[in-house]
């Protein structure tokens, strides 16, 4: 494809052009990756971060070693990955006690609809 851009912003006498080629593939590998993180400390979340932003990236964060530790690091960590996947409009969920999963824009997490609890009809009671 050619663009005459001198034309285009009003320079008609010149007779410059610019070829561009749409063809060639200058952009990243677009693989969605899922990757797994330990969060020892509040630091370890830069990384976590980073994936996330890169925008192609699934996070499977196992949060045990700084539950055990701290747990006031822990939920200052989580709420600051919370507050980057709401920004990159993703999901964050909870898998078991010990496993956070934070996901881009396009993907979804399956939460099971939670047990309701049946009423309990008393045939004695009039």
């Amino acid at each position: 494809m050619v663009f005459n851009f001198k034309k285009l912003f009003g320079k008609e006498d010149a007779d410059e052009f610019v070829e561009i080629d749409l063809s060639s593939s200058t952009a990243k590998d677009n693989k969605v990756v899922v990757k797994p993180f330990l969060l020892r400390e509040f630091d370890d979340i830069n990384a976590i971060l980073n994936a996330l932003r890169e925008g192609f990236t699934i996070a499977v964060v196992d949060i045990r070693p700084l539950k055990g530790k701290d747990i006031i690091e822990l939920k200052r960590a989580i709420a600051k990955i919370k507050k980057t996947v709401d920004a990159i409009e993703g999901k964050i969920a909870g898998f078991g006690e010990n496993i956070i999963i934070a996901t881009p824009q396009f993907a979804d997490i399956h939460k099971a609809p939670a047990p309701t609890k049946e009423k309990k009809t008393d045939f004695l009671a009039g």
